[in-house]
């Protein structure tokens, strides 16, 4: 497995606030806000985060111990004469947090940000990629007569 994103300890963090608020952290129903779509590739592992409405400028993405952080704010202001009726989209801040394998070459992670998605792209390691192993042969031993 290349990734995880499993924490016990946040896990059951998490649903004690779930009970006691309703959601935390930007996790509603056990989902987290920041979506996130994994494809492999023959080279590299692509994270795809939906952050629509979030700006540009709010987004982070940082690696430390092998631990990648996504973060965005998402806010909307009302003016004087509005008020919200209905409000059902999650404004605040949200983080993600997937931890990295040993595998994946962190100095050359690149992101991008185009329509609403996030896209992470993690680099594997050279020495991580598959690679066929030769088999060699025992040599007959000679006969002499």
């Amino acid at each position: 497995m290349l990734l995880t994103t499993f924490d016990p300890f946040a896990v059951d963090f998490d649903r004690l606030v779930q009970r006691a608020f309703g959601w935390a952290d930007g996790n509603v129903g056990g989902r987290s806000a920041l979506a996130m779509d994994v494809v492999r590739r023959d080279n590299e592992v692509v994270l795809r985060f939906d952050l629509p409405g979030a700006e540009q400028d709010s987004i982070e993405v940082t690696t430390d111990r092998g631990v990648l952080t996504v973060s965005a704010k998402r806010s909307e202001e009302y003016a004087d004469s509005e008020r919200p009726v209905v409000r059902e989209r999650l404004m605040g801040s949200f983080t993600r947090k997937v931890r990295l394998a040993e595998t994946i070459d962190a100095d050359r992670i690149e992101a991008g940000y185009e329509n609403g998605v996030l896209s992470v792209t993690l680099p594997v390691q050279e020495k991580a990629k598959p690679r066929k192993i030769e088999i060699k042969r025992a040599e007959a031993p000679a006969l002499t007569a």
